[in-house]
């Protein structure tokens, strides 16, 4: 839907905070004919909106819920009511009481540097002048953050709700939707008990209801609404009503200050949250209608069994509470997904069907104006790909996966999450026809997107023995192992077998197959069958939707290597009458064959020349290997020689086992993702979604070269013209760390001259040049090779030097052979 559309009718189901806001940010880009129904009455609905403290806490490991919950601040801090602030920027305190919370912090602060966000770790003492409360010999150390604050979340909601109302959108309460009207595939309307209102788009926006909303409509919502417990205590002494809003995650617990009830006692309660207690799911069909709730629909009653390990907890930390007692309480429904991140985006299932759901009060102005811009201008101002509804597959989507994985996420709110972590529920669930092979072999397995994804073999142990190594601290060593080393090592000297079947693969067949491909990406696509190109997808402002792999087999059938879902649902929503966009991941599998015995290993197996002169670099082939039919193209995303071997699944476990026996002779080894990250870097080859978005343009991420402006016209290409390489505002640069020693992950600050200027994306030791490296966004005048910077590493500052890319293999010799 683009801006052109500005007369297209609008329905948003739920008058919520998220509702609220949507509204007001469709009509104030022009939007009109904008209506939104809420069940409950106006002002205070009884979703959680309704009963929600209102704390927010910008800073978070992922950069895209930073960014929403910023501009939920700056938002509200300018909306008032009766002359008060929508939003209290009282600042914000997370403290620390064991040593692992305390490094939590110095990396919070980092990420904190890394996303702009103002904040301190402070001393113990600090803590306790900031909460008096505090018993401080309890507390090593606290992180403050002066901005963060208290959200007035139904003031904000009546504040935007007139706004939107002067500019023409209707607000109605009272009007509970009993259906979803459609017509081939498409949302015409909304049925309510007061009526029907016809529409051409439709947003749920309907909180813990969505599931509901989106049965209505044949469309599976994978979200899992939570009860969380929060009480109130008896009045304090010592307290102000101007203290931070405080976290002490060692608990799982929060607090804010809240005015006594009586007016004229004067003094403050506290108000305590807690995420410790068991999982409490709650069925969205077995929620109390408004007039039926005792309180609200989305306050349960408190559950003080489950309470009172916190509230001893609390004590321990805030001694005062001894003197005190739980008042009132009760269990408010929130929703929770699979990942954690919010659900935004046009349904795949209805067209014209819209999600705003699992957005939380920190970060819901933020995502309301993500879909308003998504809705008017197609596209995002910033990168949001991790909240799309398309992230999900099928089988995560199933009522069993999105219970374990919700469940899961409420446990680990306020968990220490090392970015390779993976879930522990609903596992293991996609797996490549090898992983039988695989568990025989030890494989270490983390998960990403339903798959199994082996990240080091234990097989391989004996090969990691006597490497020279540096000693990695207790963050960096988690979910790492020396194996992965031997297994680098083995891919640059020998040959080994890596499981590429998690990457998805798209088909794409027509007439008007190659003419539409050359139309939808930057590179020049018009070759021979046989050629194989690297190109990219662009949105209309240029900005780097994906990256492809395009393998023309034949004059009007090609095989894609895309990063997700989206990038079926852009080409498909894209595609001609005459062009068939299909699906083939689950169908087929990928082996990658890699190292310098690479054509040692598959020429013997094969009657094709698979010789560099018979089967050249980014060229594909149809082949044989032993009995397998297989398309096997000449690329390597490691940076040696070697294929990808495509084949059917059921064939694919006869495939791993013949090149496994052939291999034997040849050292072959199975290499795991940790390698695999390891080598790429090396190479300085991006991966879309870490390195790169669509906030960034081929010319910043150090991709013009995939760009070919003389081809014709391609999504995208006019908006690059008004942006040329000289004019980038920032680039995609490696670093090395300075000590051969140190070791990164990523998402660390990068100081120039002691300012932070920018932040590091992907990280991983190179175990071929021998200290780690990190990519990272820095300024021009600050990405020239030579460069002096410091990353800052849980508090610590690093010494790192930009350098010139590829570090491993400048002149591509090794993948030329």
């Amino acid at each position: 839907m683009t801006a052109r559309a500005g007369a297209a009718r609008v329905v948003i189901i739920g008058a919520g905070i998220v509702g609220c806001s949507l509204a007001d940010e469709l009509t104030r880009r022009g939007w009109r004919d904008v209506t939104v129904l809420e069940q409950g009455p106006l002002h205070a609905p009884g979703g959680s909106t309704s009963h929600a403290p209102g704390l927010v806490f910008r800073t978070n490991a992922c950069r895209t819920l930073t960014g929403l919950a910023a501009y939920t601040v700056e938002k509200f801090s300018g909306l008032t009511e009766d002359g008060e602030s929508c939003f209290d920027a009282r600042g914000g305190l997370e403290i620390a009481t064991s040593e692992a919370q305390w490094a939590e912090l110095h990396r919070k602060a980092g990420l904190a540097a890394s996303w702009g966000i103002e904040g301190e770790l402070v001393s113990a003492r600090r803590c306790a002048e900031l909460w008096p409360l505090l018993d401080e010999s309890k507390v090593l150390g606290g992180f403050f953050t002066p901005g963060d604050g208290l959200a007035r979340a139904l003031p904000a909601s009546r504040v935007q709700a007139e706004r939107a109302a002067s500019r023409g959108a209707r607000i109605l309460d009272r009007h509970t939707v009993t259906g979803i009207e459609r017509a081939d595939g498409h949302v015409t309307g909304v049925v309510t008990d007061r009526g029907t209102f016809p529409a051409d788009l439709v947003v749920s926006a309907a909180g813990f209801w969505g599931p509901v909303i989106g049965a209505m409509a044949g469309v599976s919502v994978p979200l899992l609404p939570l009860a969380h417990q929060y009480a109130t205590t008896s009045a304090v002494p010592g307290l102000d009503g101007r203290r931070p809003i405080l976290r002490f995650q060692d608990r799982d617990l929060y607090f804010r200050e809240h005015p006594a009830d009586d007016p004229a006692t004067g003094g403050f309660r506290i108000g305590i949250g807690s995420y410790a207690h068991r999982p409490l799911p709650v069925d969205p069909y077995a929620v109390p209608a408004f007039d039926d709730a005792p309180v609200m629909p989305s306050s349960l009653p408190f559950t003080h069994d489950d309470f009172a390990p916190s509230w001893e907890d609390s004590a321990w930390l805030l001694p005062a509470l001894e003197d005190s007692s739980v008042e009132d309480g009760f269990n408010g429904v929130f929703s929770f997904t699979p990942d954690g991140m919010p659900l935004l985006g046009e349904s795949r299932e209805l067209r014209g069907f819209w999600l705003a759901e699992a957005v939380w009060v920190t970060h819901s102005a933020g995502a309301a104006k993500a879909v308003a811009e998504w809705m008017t201008d197609g596209r995002t101002g910033m990168d949001i790909h991790g909240c799309e509804l398309s992230r999900f597959e099928g089988a995560q989507r199933s009522p069993a996966y999105v219970r374990a994985r919700g469940e899961q996420q409420f446990a680990e709110v306020y968990d220490v999450i090392h970015p390779l972590q993976p879930a522990e529920r609903a596992r293991p669930l996609r797996v490549s026809p090898w992983y039988a092979r695989q568990q025989e072999l030890g494989a270490h397995f983390l998960e990403a997107g339903g798959w199994e994804r082996p990240h080091w073999f234990e097989a391989n142990a004996a090969s990691a023995k006597g490497l020279d190594l540096p000693e990695r601290d207790a963050w960096s060593a988690r979910h790492w192992s020396p194996i992965a080393a031997a297994e680098a090592r083995a891919t640059r000297e020998r040959v080994a077998l890596y499981d590429m079947t998690p990457l998805r693969r798209l088909e794409v067949t027509g007439p008007g197959a190659l003419e539409f491909l050359q139309r939808m990406t930057t590179n020049q696509l018009a070759k021979k069958p046989g050629a194989v190109t690297y190109t990219l997808l662009l949105d209309a402002a240029g900005g780097i939707r994906s990256d492809l792999t395009v393998a023309r087999l034949a004059a009007d059938r090609f095989q894609i290597g895309v990063n997700g879902p989206a990038d079926l649902d852009w080409l498909t929503d894209h595609a001609p009458e005459d062009v068939q966009v299909r699906d083939i991941t689950s169908g087929t599998c990928c082996i990658g064959v890699w190292g310098p015995l690479a054509r040692n290993l598959v020429q013997p197996l094969t009657g094709a020349d698979f010789s560099h002169r018979g089967f050249g670099y980014f060229r594909a082939k149809e082949a044989y290997i032993g009995e397998v039919p297989v398309t096997a193209m000449r690329l390597s995303y490691v940076g040696e020689l070697g294929w990808e071997l495509y084949t059917s699944a059921d064939l694919g476990l006869r495939l791993w086992d013949t090149l496994w026996a052939a291999g034997q002779p040849l050292g072959v080894i199975a290499g795991g993702r940790s390698a695999f990250n390891s080598l790429r870097l090396e190479k300085g080859y991006r991966a879309w979604g870490q390195d790169m978005s669509t906030e960034h343009t081929p010319y910043e991420a150090g991709l013009g070269w995939a760009v070919k402006p003389d081809k014709g016209d391609f999504v995208g290409r006019a908006a690059l013209a008004a942006h040329p390489p000289e004019g980038a505002r920032r680039r995609l640069v490696p670093l090395t760390l300075d000590d051969p020693a140190a070791i990164v992950l990523g998402h660390e600050p990068v100081y120039v001259d002691g300012v932070p200027a920018g932040h590091v994306t992907s990280a991983a030791y190179g175990y071929s040049v021998g200290r780690a490296i990190a990519y990272a966004w820095l300024p021009p005048a600050a990405a020239e090779p030579g460069t002096a910077v410091h990353l800052e590493y849980f508090g610590e500052k690093v010494p790192a030097t930009v350098r010139a890319e590829p570090l491993f293999d400048p002149a591509m010799e090794r993948i030329r052979r």
